[in-house]
C-alpha cells in the first residue's frame, strides 16, 4: 500500500486507516454522520491525494483529450473545467474525469485513483497524433475543502476573491502560503467549496494553515466514508459502483456530458443507442420503510421477480431514510414508479425518485 504525504498527519489525528485503491487512506475521524454534517453545514477537508493526475501538451494536445473523452473540450477556455467520461470500445466506461484547460495547448486531466494505469494505457494507446503526456500522480496532492463556511474561511490565506470563483472554473496563484497552486471550485460533495491540487512538498504547510484559518469556522478532517455519504445524497456516480466497463453514459444519466456534436471513441454506437432508446437505465431510489439497501443487494418487482441491483445504497445522514441508486429495465423508471429491495428476508417497499436526494 502506499501512503500520501500526509498519512502520519491522519494517524495522529486518530483517524481509521484502510486500504483503498492502493493507498492507505483515512476512511473516517469522529464518525461518518459527524463528519457528513460538517461538511453540510460549515467546512470539512478531505485528503484525496490518491487521485490521478495527467498533463497533456502540445499542438495534439486537445485532438487526443478529444478523441478519448465524451464531451467537448472545444467549449473549454483558460480557467475552466469539464466533467467527462472515457467512453470504451465496447459500450460501457473506462472511468470518469475532469478536464481542466490551464494554458493554450495544455490540459490537467484528473482521473479515479483505481485506474491510473488503465486510464494511462488507454489515452496512450490512442495518442497516435503524438500529444505530449505526463503522468504527475505520484507527485501531485489534493485537498478538498468542502461545505458553505469554505470561501469565508479560506479567505485569509489567499489573495485571490474566493467568492468570484465560478463553479467548475478555477485559478492558479497562491494559497495558504504557497505559490502556484491550483484552486478550482469543484467537489463531489453538494456542499461547494474547492479543491487545491500542490506538491507532495507542499501539502502538510498547506494543510496546516488551512487548519488555522478554519478554525472559527468549526473545521474538521473528514474521511472517505462521509465523502461517499455526500456524493450518493446528490446522485453523483461512483466508479467501479454506478459506472464501469459495462454501463453506458446513456444508461447511466451521463447523456449530458456525452456530445455528439464531434467524433470520439464509440461514439456512434452511443449515437445509435441514445435514439433507438437503453433497456435499463441507472434509477435513484428511497425506501419507504425502515432499512439500509446496501451494494449488492436485489431490486425485485411486486412478484418478488428480480429486476436489478443495487450499485450504490446507505442511510442518508441527511434524509434520515434509505437511498439508493441501481440499475432496472426502463418500464421501472418513472419518477414515483414503485419497486422493492430485497434487504436479507425481506422485500422492502421503495419509489422511484428525482435526483438530487439532497436538495439543500
Amino acid at each position: 500500500m502506499k501512503n500520501t504525504a500526509l498519512t502520519s498527519t491522519h494517524e495522529a489525528l486518530g483517524a481509521k486507516i484502510v486500504p483503498f485503491a492502493g493507498y492507505n487512506m483515512p476512511v473516517q475521524y469522529e464518525g461518518v454522520n459527524i463528519e457528513h454534517e460538517t461538511v453540510r453545514k460549515a467546512v470539512g477537508v478531505f485528503d484525496v491525494s490518491h487521485m490521478g493526475e495527467f498533463l497533456i501538451e502540445g499542438e495534439h494536445a486537445l485532438d487526443l483529450i478529444q478523441k478519448v473523452s465524451s464531451n467537448d473540450a472545444s467549449k473549454l477556455t483558460i480557467g475552466k473545467a469539464q466533467y467527462s467520461c472515457l467512453p470504451n470500445d465496447d459500450g460501457g466506461i473506462v472511468d470518469d474525469l475532469i478536464i481542466y484547460k490551464v494554458k493554450e495547448e495544455t490540459y490537467l486531466l484528473v482521473v479515479n485513483a483505481s485506474n491510473i494505469e488503465k486510464d494511462w494505457n488507454w489515452i496512450q494507446s490512442k495518442n497516435d497524433a503524438g500529444a505530449t503526456m505526463r503522468n504527475l500522480s505520484e507527485d501531485y496532492s489534493l485537498l478538498a475543502i468542502q461545505g458553505p463556511k469554505a470561501i469565508e474561511a479560506m479567505q485569509a490565506i489567499t489573495s485571490h476573491d474566493l467568492s468570484a470563483i465560478k463553479f467548475y472554473n478555477f485559478v492558479v496563484g497562491d494559497f495558504a502560503g504557497i505559490d502556484h497552486v491550483i484552486i478550482s471550485a469543484t467537489g463531489y460533495t453538494g456542499s461547494g467549496g474547492f479543491e487545491i491540487y500542490c506538491k507532495n512538498s507542499e501539502v502538510k504547510q498547506i494543510w496546516d494553515n488551512v487548519f488555522k484559518a478554519g478554525a472559527d469556522y468549526g473545521i474538521k478532517p473528514i474521511g472517505l466514508a462521509a465523502r461517499d455519504t455526500l456524493r450518493l445524497e446528490m446522485g453523483y456516480c461512483l466508479y467501479g459502483n454506478d459506472i464501469d466497463d459495462t454501463t453506458s453514459p446513456i444508461e447511466a444519466g451521463l447523456g449530458w456530458i456525452t456530445k455528439f456534436t464531434k467524433d470520439f471513441t464509440n461514439s456512434e454506437a452511443l449515437k445509435a443507442e441514445k435514439e433507438r432508446g437503453v433497456e435499463r437505465k441507472l434509477i435513484a431510489f428511497e425506501l419507504d420503510e425502515r432499512g439500509i439497501p446496501r451494494q449488492g443487494y436485489d431490486i425485485v418487482d411486486g412478484n418478488g421477480n428480480k429486476i436489478g441491483v443495487v450499485t450504490s445504497g446507505t442511510m442518508s445522514p441527511s434524509l434520515g431514510k434509505g437511498i439508493g441508486l441501481g440499475y432496472v429495465p426502463t418500464v421501472f423508471t418513472d419518477i414515483n414508479s414503485k419497486i422493492n429491495i430485497q434487504i436479507r428476508k425481506n422485500a422492502v417497499p421503495a419509489t422511484v425518485v428525482k435526483l438530487p436526494f439532497y436538495k439543500g
